[in-house]
């Protein structure tokens, strides 16, 4: 069992699905999730996606004459401590066969406590930090499959399509000047990292390059000031935690100038939009794994539909997302039949080509990272729009032009 013993841990909180799930065959899914902290409007959206799968399949007689209990563990800040601490408390869990989440820790450190005890593990967190450490020994991690695709888009994407925009006649680019912020984490700094490259390339120039301390951050005033001064022409800010970005949204609003903002994620968490209301209309973003809900790929409609029929609430990517990891684990069951066979499992789901609410899920073998591109899992680009995300590319998904923003001249 390696150094993980299997006992009832109290913590675990059990959340029945249905009342005859108690009288069958029991699978347990385990679910990390930001439960509390900064970011957990995310968690939520993960447990609901899982439960409301959970709750279908149940109702549609289980999955190879077994029905499903969610089991969550809270990795609070995501700190190594707290994800090492909620990690175990779900493998010493009794009948916990599976374990998903959107992210964990952001380094993934996790994945090699699930190659040690062979859990099948689907998580959507950073997949270049999956990457390294699958990629390395690749048979060796069989059990573990990432359903966000590679991320080497979020590098090289927004400027190229940037320049589209401005040859496009929304907006003037006369000196290709950028500034440039960052939250010291594996995931924005990777990312900010890449996008300084890609600019550089492309005959840029960096006018404020900043990096903060990951975590809440109480005011972007000193940093806003900094980027004011240097007058660019792009304005990008990769901190992903939803209050922080909707933060920074208002206040630059407090004194706009004549620059695109664009944001790494955060609003495409309905709590971003909820903090800044009117002001953050015209702010850009992108995304990999964003559900497509368009006439061009039908599935994305269909789960989003249904999330929110169930909650009232229209889902985020996360909460599409990790519907579909449980749907994966679902169809892999399917095949093994046996939800101990955890060899079986990992392979049937490295194994899986399907549709799914991002696109059209395929791994790639030697990093087990879904793959990217618009015939796989697309860069989608975004603007809001009047409280909304309009997808604005590419092409084949969009569901709207972009608009330029009130704010520029």
């Amino acid at each position: 069992m390696g150094k993980f013993k299997r006992i009832l841990l109290a913590a675990a909180v059990l959340t029945p699905i249905t009342l005859a799930s108690a009288l069958a065959d029991v699978v347990k899914i385990g679910v990390l999730a930001p439960l509390t902290g900064a970011t957990a409007s995310d968690g939520e959206e993960f447990v609901r996606g899982v439960e409301l799968a959970a709750k279908e399949v149940n109702a549609n007689g289980g999955v190879a004459g077994h029905t499903f209990e969610v089991v969550t563990a809270d990795v609070i800040d995501h700190s190594a401590a707290n994800v090492s601490s909620a990690v175990e408390r779900l493998l010493s869990t009794d009948g916990v066969e599976v374990i998903l989440t959107g992210y964990a820790s952001l380094s993934m450190f996790e994945v090699e406590m699930m190659a040690e005890e062979n859990m099948p593990y689907i998580p959507s967190g950073p997949s270049p930090q999956f990457a390294a450490i699958v990629s390395q020994d690749p048979d060796a991690y069989s059990c573990c499959w990432s359903f966000t695709a590679d991320f080497k888009g979020y590098e090289t994407d927004v400027t190229p399509t940037i320049e589209a925009l401005s040859a496009a006649g929304h907006f003037a680019l006369k000196d290709k000047t950028v500034a440039i912020i960052s939250s010291d984490n594996p995931y924005s700094k990777t990312i900010s990292e890449g996008m300084k490259t890609a600019f550089k390339d492309a005959g840029w120039t960096i006018t404020t390059d900043e990096l903060v301390p990951f975590g809440p951050v109480s005011d972007w005033r000193p940093i806003l000031a900094k980027v004011r001064e240097s007058q660019p022409e792009v304005i990008i800010n990769t901190d992903y935690i939803p209050s922080n970005a909707a933060l920074f949204t208002n206040q630059f609003q407090e004194n706009p100038i004549n620059a695109l903002v664009f944001l790494q994620y955060a609003p495409l968490v309905p709590e971003f939009v909820e903090l800044t209301g009117e002001k953050s209309n015209g702010i850009l973003y992108n995304a990999i794994g964003a559900t497509l809900d368009v006439d061009a790929h039908p599935r994305g409609q269909q789960v989003a539909d249904i999330y929110e029929a169930e909650y009232g609430v229209s889902a985020g990517a996360y909460g599409t997302g990790l519907y579909e990891q449980a749907m994966i684990y679902f169809d892999a069951l399917a095949k093994v039949g046996d939800p101990k066979d955890h060899t079986a499992i990992g392979k049937a789901i490295g194994a899986m080509k399907r549709p799914v609410t991002s696109g059209h899920l395929e791994f790639d073998p030697q990093t087990h990272v879904a793959k990217q591109g618009n015939d796989h899992i697309p860069v989608t680009f975004f603007q809001l729009q009047d409280g909304k995300g309009v997808m604005i590319s590419p092409e084949k998904y969009k569901s709207g032009d972009f608009v330029t923003p009130s704010w520029m001249n």
